[in-house]
């Protein structure tokens, strides 16, 4: 029986963060979800189940959607920016199932520079 695009993409992004939570030792996971319009970041304390940061390309009211690496990188500073303001600097990075490429690998590259540590 084939499997829809959607189980898919959830069984990889379950799959993938199956392998983070033996690698994390208990820091915060920052969560990428990469939508055709949008893009959106959060980081997450597991044990607690609580969301500690979060910024998406919807922010700002620019009227643009953020389908582009200049949004992507815009969110990954807004997100370590705020990530850093409540202490939290060492996370493990989510992907969710997505290739680390492009707008993802943006994200990614600009919370390092922002200060986050993964």
């Amino acid at each position: 029986m084939a499997l829809s695009p959607r189980e898919t993409s959830k069984r990889r992004a379950q799959r993938t963060r199956l392998r983070l939570k033996a690698l994390s030792n208990g820091r915060p996971r920052l969560s990428v979800f990469r939508s055709s319009k949008n893009i959106y970041a959060q980081i997450i304390d597991d044990a607690g189940g609580v969301t500690l940061a979060a910024a998406s390309s919807l922010e700002g009211g620019k009227g643009k959607h953020g389908s582009d690496k200049e949004a992507a990188a815009i969110v990954g500073k807004l997100v370590a920016e705020r990530a850093i303001e409540k202490g939290v600097k060492d996370v493990v990075f989510d992907r969710g199932g997505f290739i680390y490429h492009g707008r993802v690998k943006a994200l990614a590259d600009a919370a390092r520079e922002a200060g986050l540590n993964f």
